[in-house]
């Protein structure tokens, strides 16, 4: 009976030592499962921010994040890019010195006549005129719509319309642009990524007297608004599209031209 009894005990110490086995086999493999969960919702994160800056610096002109657009409507980087030489298909701003372009902007919804100085920006100036004058911006759209307390701009020229640069058209520097960072209403002015040698085919409005923070290097006042200004602010006026301050327009805007003399 004694025999029979150390054998049970001992067949029971037996089967809770592998229960205990299994259970850390099992807590091992939970373990395990669950930080290669946590590595893939790290990873998603990351590209989701990725994605998120990509998209704010090629849609600038300020590249604000959308919850400090309010107090700080500026360049959000904390460095510079690396500066690049222009591409090579940038005409030389030469062809603007000197020079004062009138014309006007011709939109779905209505004139704005423009004014450009190749005085104060030379470079700015001889790429849009050039780019008026092979009839690039015809068929662009507006699509981005500012309507912060401290800013209001509408951006327009972008390639595809979806606020994405074009990498083959990229130049600088950054010309005439406001110490104190104020860009008056009616000026016209070019937008840019993160350094200030990407600007490219993009361009914004200001619609009221606005302030961008210069800490990037700010963006390069290259004209201003003669009439019309009243178009763009009827646009503001309409807001944005699902609310908030900053994105496409509720009311679309299509350039039909940009002709300058």
């Amino acid at each position: 009976m004694a025999v029979d009894r150390r054998g049970r005990e001992m067949r029971r110490h037996i089967s809770q030592i592998e229960a205990r086995r299994e259970l850390e086999r099992a807590q091992g493999k939970r373990r395990r499962k669950d930080s290669t969960t946590a590595g893939i919702a790290a990873a998603a994160v990351l590209a989701v921010a990725l994605a998120l800056q990509v998209f704010w610096f090629s849609s600038n002109p300020t590249a604000a994040q959308m919850d400090v657009l309010e107090d700080a409507p500026g360049v959000a980087e904390t460095a510079q890019a690396t500066s690049t030489a222009n591409s090579s298909n940038i005409p030389d701003p030469s062809i603007a010195a000197g020079k004062m372009f009138r014309g006007t902007l011709s939109t779905s919804v209505g004139d704005i006549g423009v004014q450009l100085d190749g005085s104060e920006a030379p470079q700015a100036v001889a790429v849009f005129t050039s780019l008026a004058g092979e009839g690039f911006f015809e068929g662009r759209t507006c699509h981005r719509l500012t309507t912060a307390d401290t800013m209001g701009v509408l951006q327009c020229g972008s390639l595809n319309g979806d606020g994405a640069g074009d990498p083959s058209y990229q130049w600088g520097p950054v010309e005439n642009t406001p110490e104190d960072g104020v860009y008056p209403a009616g000026t016209i002015a070019v937008a840019r990524g993160a350094a200030t040698d990407s600007n490219g085919t993009q361009f914004f409005i200001v619609y009221k007297d606005s302030r961008i923070p210069q800490n990037t290097g700010g963006y390069t006042i290259m004209g201003s608004v003669t009439s019309g200004l009243d178009v763009v602010r009827q646009v503001a006026e309409t807001g944005v599209e699902g609310g908030g301050v900053d994105g496409t327009p509720a009311t679309p805007v299509t350039i039909d031209s940009l002709t300058l003399q």
